[in-house]
């Protein structure tokens, strides 16, 4: 496989030939940045684990050059961080048995930038090989714009894609934004009740994140908690964690929907949720 930056790395936890290996694939998950894949994707990193008829495979579109550090981590150069960052992102792929992964080493101003079809160029090419049932990704309401712009170079990616080899659904996961506020009828519950030794150690292997002054492990893990206990007010937890998604498959089989109206008509269904509550409880 020739990706367009020749700095890209793919690894394979396992040493399968890395064509072999991502064609096992049956979920696949697209993040931004180094450690995303592990807050967002936990679902099918779980449901994978394991398993041999089920493989997950992990795709970072940007290089980590930017991130935050401090202690350990403060004199390091963006070329250190990136390499940093890679290698704890290749720790991450081997605990979780990741049939493949893919860092396509863009600079986010990339991955910003509409006109710049490189990065679908990358994703069609995995995509095409990995042949994934379900995508996950960031979703178009997250208030991070590097997550953002990697959500609409997959939409982009899949819809280049022929209708009989696109993937039959694709999810946007909650990172810098939760999505609770989504009405609950909108709402896509992953279940990551299991493996919670797991799933420390998957978000525990990012510790310059996390030395760098970022408590990921614990906010991530919480939320997950959190979600399930807030989740249904009038009955007892059903789930010990809950990430949500929003389902965006929607967007991949209709072309001409724009995500901007596909997440406005999601935020004034949550309004007019809201405003019909009160109205209810008005006396």
């Amino acid at each position: 496989m020739k990706l367009n930056r020749t700095t890209a790395e793919l690894y394979v936890p396992d040493d399968l030939a890395f064509e072999k290996a991502i064609a096992r694939t049956t979920h696949m998950a697209i993040a931004a940045h180094q450690d995303d894949l592990e807050i967002m994707a936990a679902e099918p990193i779980l449901k994978c684990f394991q398993q041999p008829d089920k493989w997950f495979t992990g795709v970072v579109v940007t290089d980590g050059r930017g991130s935050p550090r401090d202690d350990l981590y403060r004199t390091y150069s963006d070329d250190d961080m990136r390499a940093v960052r890679f290698k704890e992102q290749k720790k991450a792929a081997f605990v979780g048995e990741y049939a493949a992964l893919a860092m396509l080493d863009y600079p986010s101003k990339a991955v910003k930038d509409g006109r710049d079809r490189q990065p679908v160029e990358d994703l069609v090419q995995l995509l095409k090989t990995g042949k994934p049932e379900t995508v996950y990704t960031h979703n178009p309401a997250d208030k991070h714009d590097t997550h953002v712009g990697v959500t609409l170079k997959v939409i982009e990616a899949i819809r280049a894609l022929p209708p009989e080899g696109r993937p039959r659904h694709l999810f946007g996961c909650e990172v810098w934004r939760d999505l609770d506020w989504l009405s609950d009828a909108d709402k896509t519950p992953l279940d990551v009740s299991k493996h919670e030794n797991l799933q420390a150690a998957l978000l525990g292997v990012f510790d310059s994140q996390i030395c760098g002054g970022k408590r990921y492990d614990l906010a991530t893990l919480g939320r997950r908690q959190a979600n399930a206990t807030y989740f249904a007010s009038h009955g007892v937890d059903t789930s010990l964690g809950l990430n949500f998604a929003m389902d965006l498959t929607p967007l991949i089989k209709d072309a001409t929907l724009k995500p901007e109206a596909f997440v406005q008509a999601l935020i004034r269904r949550f309004a007019e949720e809201v405003g019909e509550r009160i109205r209810r409880v008005t006396g």
